[in-house]
Parts: structure tokens; sequence; C-alpha cells
């Protein structure tokens, strides 16, 4: 049996799907839903989280390096994005969400915790599973957060309207009205 060579990295892909799964559940959509509909954004996930699986566990060479640090950075914005735009508190200097895309007040505790343990097993692939020569890509990843947090602000906007056309199948919090956020 073959270990895990980069298992940050596998967790990294983990926690993105562990976040999309707890965003579909919770009636909020699904990331890039908006431009490939429901199908098309659940094909791009089906293939996307089990080849950077693959590619955690036995991925050689400079191309998967670069292809992995590109997608761990990306997964640690993707992350971030989330407490750039919703509101937020520290609680014995974590950050925690108060309000975000739709999710009930019972369902932030679990949210939090998802996105937590997403961020740092991204952070820790980042750093310690990057190569050198891989860097620049982790940090391409890092500076796509601006555009995931534009595509995160567009998806709100969409999936309330969504909640407002078909209301049940979406979040009722998404037809509520909103202090902050996306």
């Amino acid at each position: 049996m073959t270990l895990v060579r980069r298992p940050f990295t596998a967790l990294t892909a983990v926690g993105t799907g562990a976040h999309h799964a707890f965003e579909m559940r919770s009636g909020v959509g699904l990331v890039f839903e908006p431009f490939l509909g429901r199908g098309g954004a659940c094909a791009f996930w089906a293939v996307q989280l089990p080849a950077w699986i693959v590619g955690a566990w036995a991925g050689r060479g400079a191309g998967a390096e670069k292809w992995l640090a590109l997608n761990n950075g990306m997964g640690l914005a993707g992350g971030l994005v989330h407490f750039a735009e919703w509101p937020w508190e520290t609680r014995a200097g974590v950050p925690y969400l108060t309000e975000a895309e739709g999710m009930t007040d019972e369902r932030l505790d679990a949210y939090n915790t998802v996105l937590h343990l997403w961020i740092v097993a991204a952070a820790l692939a980042v750093v310690l599973e990057t190569p050198r020569h891989a860097r620049r890509w982790a940090l391409a990843g890092l500076l796509m957060g601006e555009p995931l947090r534009r595509s995160a602000r567009h998806h709100f906007k969409w999936a309330r309207e969504q909640a407002r056309r078909e209301p049940g199948k979406w979040s009722a919090a998404l037809r509520e009205p909103r202090a902050g956020g996306a």
C-alpha cells in the first residue's frame, strides 16, 4: 500500500469537496453553478476533485507539482474568501463567520469547522508540500482569491434570485434580507 505523498494536498481537495457538499446540502448551490448550471458544475467537480486527490496520492513530475500547487493556492484563497465576504468575529483568536451564504444559524458552527479545516489543510499544503520550483503556481492560486470573491458575489446574487423563483429548491435564508457579505 502506498502512502499519500502529499497528505495536506489530499486534505485540501477533501476540504474543498466538503465545502461544496455542505453548501449543496444547505440549499445555497454549488461553486460555478451560475456559469455551468447544476449538472455542469457537478460534472466539473466530479472530475476535478478526484483528479486532485489522485495527484496528491501519486502525482510526479514538475507538471503535476505545478498543478497541485495552483489547486492548493486556490483552495486556500477559496476558504479565505468567506472571511473577506461575510461578517465574522473572533473566538479565542480564531475567526468565526456569524452569517454566510444563506446558512441558517444552526448550520454555521459546522460550516465554520469545515472552513477552518479546509483553510488549515490548504495552508499546510502550500507551505509544506509545494516545492520551490512550483511556489509561483501556489501564489498564482492565492491571487485567484479576487476572481473567486467576485464569483462568490455573483453566485449569491444569482442564488437569491433562484430562491425567489423556486423556493422549494433553495435555502429559505436566501430570501431574507441580509446585513452583509456577498
